[in-house]
């Protein structure tokens, strides 16, 4: 326990172990499945992935593409950063409380994909014109995204950030041996260089690829943005309460 942790608080925190990456696993695929449909749908414009989207920004903005949104950027970077600062404080909050934080990040993002999912109704597939409900939905998943971002930083899965894959990658090919991975050293004895860290790390990559393929597919065969968001928002709320169901489960075997 954190010094300066209440006793309730630190029982509330997930600990680290299978059922916990496979829960981060899961989100990093779901990742994949939204940034199809803001990639696809809503942009070209990234709602969890903004190295990204800041570029499309900059690139937008001087008039380099003319198929770039600035509009379409700019709220999404809007609605990741609110999602960050409110979710953050919405954690700690419910932290503070000696609650079930983790479940309640997972519960609200449910809650806002499947928000985004409801303005979304209505909107065509690939291809179409940008409106401002376009605009909106970005804001809101891009919300979800960084409150899912925010969840990621502070659960103890570093190998798996569920956002982005870029370190997941290079520590996977690199063995560790250059690139920090949380608080674990990166040469000499307790290196990260384990077959687990390996597995999460591939397990991360393979997910994130796997969502983008899965929703591309869908959006493909004339699935509706709205459906694919609200079955993301359904796949999210499923995997919290599996996880809290499994921590609660724990804590009561535990003297």
């Amino acid at each position: 326990m954190r010094e300066g942790q209440s006793p309730a608080a630190g029982a509330r925190t997930p600990k680290s172990g299978k059922a916990l990456t496979a829960t981060m696993v899961a989100l990093t695929m779901t990742t994949g499945v939204i940034e199809a449909v803001s990639f696809l749908v809503l942009g070209p414009v990234f709602t969890a992935v903004q190295t990204g989207n800041l570029l499309f920004l900059s690139f937008a903005i001087t008039g380099a593409e003319s198929d770039l949104s600035p509009a379409a950027s700019g709220m999404s970077l809007a609605g990741f950063a609110s999602g960050v600062v409110v979710g953050s404080g919405f954690e700690a909050a419910v932290q503070a409380r000696g609650l079930r934080w983790f479940f309640a990040a997972l519960m609200a993002e449910a809650v806002l994909i499947g928000s985004g999912a409801l303005v979304a109704w209505g909107i065509e597939g690939t291809g179409g014109p940008l409106t401002a409900r376009h605009y909106a939905v970005t804001a809101i998943v891009g919300a979800a995204m960084g409150l899912q971002n925010a969840t990621a930083m502070k659960a103890p899965v570093p190998d798996v950030p569920t956002t982005l894959v870029t370190r997941a990658m290079t520590g996977l090919l690199g063995g560790g041996r250059s690139v920090p991975v949380g608080d674990a050293p990166t040469t000499g004895p307790g290196a990260s260089t384990d077959t687990g860290h390996r597995r999460r790390r591939a397990a991360s990559v393979a997910a994130m690829f796997a969502g983008g393929v899965l929703g591309a597919a869908l959006l493909r065969a004339s699935v509706s943005p709205a459906v694919l968001l609200l079955a993301v928002a359904l796949t999210v709320l499923t995997v919290g309460v599996v996880h809290g169901c499994l921590l609660g489960r724990d804590h009561a075997r535990t003297p």
